[in-house]
C-alpha cells in the first residue's frame, strides 16, 4: 500500500508538474499576446501620429499653394502700377500742351513744349528697363528684327544690312518685347 500510496504521489507530482508546466505556457502565452496587444497598440498609435502629420503637412502646403496663387494674381494685378504712376507727370504735361495749343498761336512754342514731353516720356521708359533696338545699317538679326522686304542693296557694303526700318523694335531688360521691322537690302 506504501507503494501504491508512493506511485500515486509521483503521479500526482508529476501531475501538477505537467499543470505547472500548462500554466507556465499559458502565462507565457498570456504574457507574448500581451505583448503583441501592447506593440500593436503602439503601433496603432504610431499610424494615427504619422496620419496626422500627414494631414497637417497636406493642409500646410494646400494654404501655400493657395496663397502664393493668390499673391500671383494680386501682382499681376498691380505690376504696371509703378509704371503708370511716373507717366501720370508725361500725361499731366500733354495735357497742359493741348490747352496752350488751344490759346496760342506760337507753333514753335508747341513744337518745343512736344519734344520736352516726348523726351521726358522716353526717358520715363528708359528707366524702367526699356531700350530701343538700333537697326538701321545694322546686319540682318531674326533675333531683334523682322524682315518685311527685301531690296536691291543701294551699295555693296549694305548688302544683308538693314536698309530702311519701318518700326522700331523694343526691348525691356534685355528680352525683345517687339521686333524691329525692316527692309533689308539683298
Amino acid at each position: 500500500m506504501k507503494q501504491k500510496k508512493s506511485s500515486e504521489q509521483e503521479m500526482n507530482k508529476e501531475e501538477l508538474k505537467d499543470q505547472s508546466a500548462n500554466v507556465a505556457d499559458v502565462k507565457d502565452a498570456t504574457a507574448d499576446s500581451s505583448r503583441e496587444e501592447k506593440s500593436s497598440e503602439d503601433l496603432q498609435v504610431k499610424i494615427a501620429e504619422l496620419n496626422d502629420k500627414l494631414l497637417r503637412l497636406y493642409s500646410e502646403f494646400d494654404n501655400y499653394r493657395k496663397r502664393t496663387i493668390k499673391e500671383k494674381i494680386e501682382s499681376s494685378k498691380t505690376a504696371s502700377e509703378d509704371v503708370i504712376r511716373d507717366l501720370l507727370p508725361v500725361m499731366d504735361d500733354f495735357e497742359r500742351a493741348m490747352k496752350s495749343m488751344e490759346s496760342t498761336d506760337n507753333i514753335d512754342s508747341v513744337k518745343e513744349g512736344i519734344t520736352l514731353i516726348f523726351l521726358k516720356f522716353k526717358n520715363t521708359l528708359t528707366a524702367k528697363g526699356l531700350q530701343e533696338i538700333k537697326s538701321f545699317g545694322e546686319p540682318f538679326n531674326t533675333d531683334y528684327q523682322e524682315a518685311i522686304a527685301n531690296i536691291p542693296a543701294p551699295s555693296e557694303e549694305l548688302k544683308n544690312k538693314v536698309v530702311d526700318e519701318l518700326q522700331k523694335g523694343y526691348t525691356l531688360n534685355e528680352k525683345v518685347i517687339r521686333f524691329a521691322k525692316v527692309v533689308v537690302g539683298s
